[in-house]
């Protein structure tokens, strides 16, 4: 008997380049980017179908992106980041059924435009101190709760690690395998909420051989890139992100 899976065209047709942009996101070279996934495939779904299809995409990209970059990351970061995403995830977990998704995804929305304006009204200079631990728990506790809700962890947890300012390469790894814990920490509760159904379950396994290329591509373009070029890719990907998730709160 074959699967019940999706088999309209218009949803692979917004659905694979989202992956495709998901897997880049994951390699570092354009972070940015990555949130725009859930928000493309929510114009053929709804959104908790389009973050559930997601799961097992995710979980083969994290696993890429962590071999790829295994010697690369920061530990002593790892050890105060992941703490603060788990809380995330239960709130995101409690909240998931009262909140409405592009309600939180307006927030993330507006909350990623505010940051980049203050990067680029108030520039931080070279020995500007870091951002205060106090702020990066709250940010990364965000995005822990924006990642489990739709996804959209990169922007809160961007706004924290960008002004400590790691090298690109320091920087994906990092996050490669921060997002590894907090994505692996979305399966239970996906599971009590109903998420993983046999049909989105179905369709995640025909776009899983996308999710290599996609890391493949950033892989090779991350090793390469100036941080310069880098981080104004970074500033791009969220400027872009930020627009289209206010966007689709309000219209």
């Amino acid at each position: 008997m074959a699967l019940p899976l999706i088999t309209d065209p218009y949803f692979y047709a917004v659905t694979v380049p989202a992956v495709l942009l998901l897997g880049i996101s994951k390699s570092g070279f354009g972070a940015g980017f990555g949130s725009l996934a859930v928000p493309m495939m929510a114009l053929a779904v709804t959104v908790p179908e389009a973050a559930a299809i997601l799961m097992p995409v995710l979980l083969v990209m994290d696993v890429l992106g962590m071999a790829a970059f295994r010697n690369d990351f920061d530990m002593k970061l790892l050890k105060f980041l992941i703490p603060c995403g788990l809380v995330g995830i239960v709130i995101g977990a409690l909240l998931f059924k009262v909140l409405d998704a592009h309600t939180v995804a307006g927030i993330v929305g507006g909350f990623t435009l505010l940051f980049l304006a203050q990067r680029l009204l108030f520039p931080p200079k070279v020995d500007s101190a870091p951002p205060p631990k106090w702020l990066g728990a709250i940010l990364t506790a965000t995005s822990g709760f924006t990642s489990f809700i739709a996804h959209a962890g990169g922007p809160p947890i961007n706004a924290y690690v960008i002004p400590l300012r790691l090298s690109p390469v320091k920087f994906t790894a990092t996050m490669a395998f921060f997002f590894f814990i907090i994505n692996l920490a979305k399966w239970i509760p996906y599971a009590w909420l109903g998420l993983l159904d046999t049909r989105n379950m179905a369709t995640s396994l025909v776009l899983l051989p996308v999710a290599p290329l996609g890391v493949w591509v950033g892989v090779r373009l991350a090793r390469r890139i100036s941080p310069v070029l880098f981080y104004r890719l970074l500033y791009l990907g969220m400027f872009l992100t930020g627009t289209k998730l206010v966007w689709d709160a309000v219209r």
